[in-house]
């Protein structure tokens, strides 16, 4: 799987030299030229995370497919990143997300409770997670409502406050927050319940 990586190779990453990364980014431009040349091509249908806040961040994702329930992990997504998770359409409406702050500490999870472990992962299923020797981590839910492609916007608290509802309590300093961002040409319907949701 690309763009999974430990903590040690992330943190070697980051010590690259001034010279390195005029490079790289030399090399990025580059290859986005070649996008451009294709840019008559149809557009990719990916999900898609993007970590906006100040701290490195590892992202594990679950979802349904024609195999039953999935959950994969960990991408490493350094401050004010993307990175697209699983390429492709979509093949499923919900699709769940779990993320760890590494720097500063903190978590964007939920009530969904997939299974998953400390290293790379791909876990089948959302059974007996302690039983089969994984964690039982609770997942926040994404309703992509049937989008072929999906970003999500991790950001922190403070950078969210005009996101929430009037009324609404604000977080306690410091916390993850997160929200669903849907592709440029559509805002996201409500979400709604979904049968087949993982076991809560």
């Amino acid at each position: 799987m690309e763009q999974r990586e430990d903590l040690p190779t992330v943190a070697r990453r980051a010590l690259l030299t001034g010279a390195r990364r005029a490079a790289a980014v030399c090399v990025a431009i580059g290859a986005a030229g070649v996008l451009l040349v294709g840019a008559g091509s149809p557009a990719r249908a990916d999900f898609r995370m993007c970590n906006n806040t100040a701290g490195r961040v590892g992202v594990a994702v679950g979802y349904k497919d024609g195999d039953g329930w999935a959950t994969e992990g960990w991408w490493n997504l350094p401050a004010r990143t993307c990175e697209t998770l699983l390429r492709g359409t979509l093949v499923a409406r919900y699709y769940y997300i779990y993320a760890v702050d590494y720097d500063r500490g903190g978590e964007w999870s939920g009530q969904a409770f997939m299974c998953t472990r400390d290293k790379e992962f791909t876990i089948r299923g959302t059974e007996d997670c302690l039983a089969r020797g994984y964690d039982r981590t609770g997942f926040f839910e994404v309703d992509t409502g049937e989008q072929q492609t999906w970003t999500v916007q991790l950001t922190d608290s403070n950078e969210q406050s005009s996101q929430r509802p009037a009324g609404a309590p604000p977080p306690p300093p410091g916390s993850p927050s997160f929200m669903a961002v849907p592709p440029a040409q559509g805002r996201p319907p409500s979400p709604q319940p979904f049968p087949g949701s993982p076991p809560r």
